[in-house]
Formats: structure tokens, C-alpha cells, sequence
């Protein structure tokens, strides 16, 4: 038996990836780039080239979207509408996104599925977990459309759900303009500080604006943490890698 020298261990070590399957919850807004809404062409191809990369190094990934680049742009003709009406559309919103991701990382050459929560057999299989996780087996992109299928939940908790469902060992959360949790609107506040790593429970008890109470508390209560950094090129394959961007949400407190 040949005897594995340190050096080779430790290379050994840093070639091996950080996750096995990870779930990747890209805004809306990361869609439309610079746009007051709507679709980024450049940013979408960028997303999906840097997808397939790490794809591509044996890393099984799903992916959900948000719709507000979509919905924004109808929110006048959302106002006064039924709150059920107004999240269907917003999951129809999503699938459309979805579409659009796929086109861009099939153009690549990557193999993709998406799976949707309503029924639109004809651009999307139906979402059926076992399918979801063998096509992940087979090295396919899946994404994962609609949200949960149902009203009154957000993208943000189609995003826990999902992951969960798969067994993902981590939730990306690539946001746009941020470089992570902040302990305030950056946008609107200038000292708003910096926050590297969280508790799930810090987040809800202080109310920041990471994702919606439900979703923290699946991933608080099933031990499922959360990777939140900037919708930027190279940040996705940064993560993976384990470098330490952007900020850490997990049941026990990470050090910097």
C-alpha cells in the first residue's frame, strides 16, 4: 500500500469541494442587472457561465428564483388585487425567469430540468421530489419554478423548502448590491454596519431584511445554513471554494 505523503493529503484536501449539493436562491433583481426591471441579457449569460462551472467541477446544484424583476414592473396594475391572484402571478413570474436561466445554461452545454409547483407541462415537469433528486444524481442542472405552488409564500421559502427536500448542504443567497447582512439599509443609511456571521435566530429577533420568518425558521430548525454575499462575477465559484464572503447564517455562530 503506498503511503499518501502530507503534501499530497493536504492538496488532496483543498481539491476536495466544501458541498456535495447546494441550492441557489438568486433575487430577481439579479436577473435585471441595472434595470428598473425586466431581464439583463449580459448578467443572466455571466450567472449561468459561472453555474456551469462549478457545475462542471462535480458539485450538484438547484436553483430558484425570485420574480420582482418581473413584478416590479407591473406593480401598478397589481394594486387593489386579491392577494392570492397577486402571488399566482408572481409564481408565473418565476417561470418565466426559470425559462430564461435554462436557456442561458443549456447554450453552454449544461443539462437542465425545471420542475414546477403549478402545472405548465408544457415548458416544465411537475415538481415530484424523488425526480428532483435523480436528475441531481444525474448531474443536471434542476430549477426549481412557481415557488411552493401556493399563495401567501414567499420565493424566500420555496428556496428553504426545496433545499430541505433535497438534503442541500447550504443555501446560497447571491442579493443584488449588497455584499451581505447588514444591520440596516445600506442603500438608505451610511453607518448601517457589516454584519459577517449571524445566528438563524439573531436574524429573526432582530428583524433583518435576510429572508422571510418562515423560511429562517425551517433552516434554523432543520440545522441548514445560509451563505448571503453580493450578486457579483466570481462570488458563486468564491463560496463554494470556502472563502469566506460575504455573511454566514447558521444555527451556531461561525467565527470570521
Amino acid at each position: 500500500m503506498t503511503a499518501v505523503q502530507p503534501e499530497e493529503a493536504q492538496a488532496e484536501d483543498q481539491a476536495r469541494p466544501l458541498f456535495r449539493r447546494v441550492l441557489l436562491k438568486l433575487s430577481g433583481e439579479a436577473l435585471m442587472g441595472e434595470r428598473e426591471f425586466g431581464l439583463d441579457p449580459e448578467r443572466i449569460e455571466s450567472i449561468a457561465g459561472e453555474i456551469v462551472e462549478v457545475q462542471e467541477s462535480g458539485l450538484e446544484i438547484a436553483i430558484v428564483t425570485g420574480g420582482g424583476n418581473i413584478w416590479r414592473g407591473m406593480a401598478a396594475a397589481a394594486e387593489g388585487m386579491d392577494r392570492a391572484t397577486a402571488d399566482y402571478a408572481g409564481m408565473l413570474a418565476i417561470v418565466l425567469n426559470s425559462l430564461v436561466l435554462q436557456d442561458a445554461l443549456e447554450r453552454r452545454g449544461a443539462q437542465t430540468r425545471v420542475l414546477s409547483a403549478l402545472a405548465v407541462s408544457e415548458v416544465a415537469e411537475p415538481y415530484i421530489r424523488r425526480r428532483a433528486i435523480r436528475h441531481l444524481e444525474k448531474g443536471r442542472v434542476v430549477i426549481f419554478a412557481a415557488g411552493t405552488g401556493n399563495p401567501f409564500f414567499s420565493s424566500d421559502t420555496a428556496g428553504a423548502l426545496r433545499a430541505l427536500e433535497i438534503n442541500a448542504d447550504a443555501i446560497l443567497m447571491a442579493k443584488h448590491g449588497v455584499e451581505g447582512v447588514y444591520d440596516g439599509d445600506p442603500k438608505l443609511d451610511p453607518d448601517a454596519r457589516f454584519l459577517p456571521a449571524l445566528t438563524h435566530l439573531e436574524v429573526i429577533e432582530r428583524g433583518l431584511k435576510v429572508m422571510d420568518t418562515t423560511a429562517l425558521s425551517l433552516c434554523m430548525e432543520n440545522d441548514l445554513p445560509i451563505h448571503v454575499f453580493e450578486q457579483a462575477e466570481g462570488n458563486i465559484r468564491r463560496v463554494l471554494a470556502g472563502e469566506r464572503i460575504g455573511t454566514i447564517i447558521s444555527t451556531r455562530k461561525q467565527s470570521r
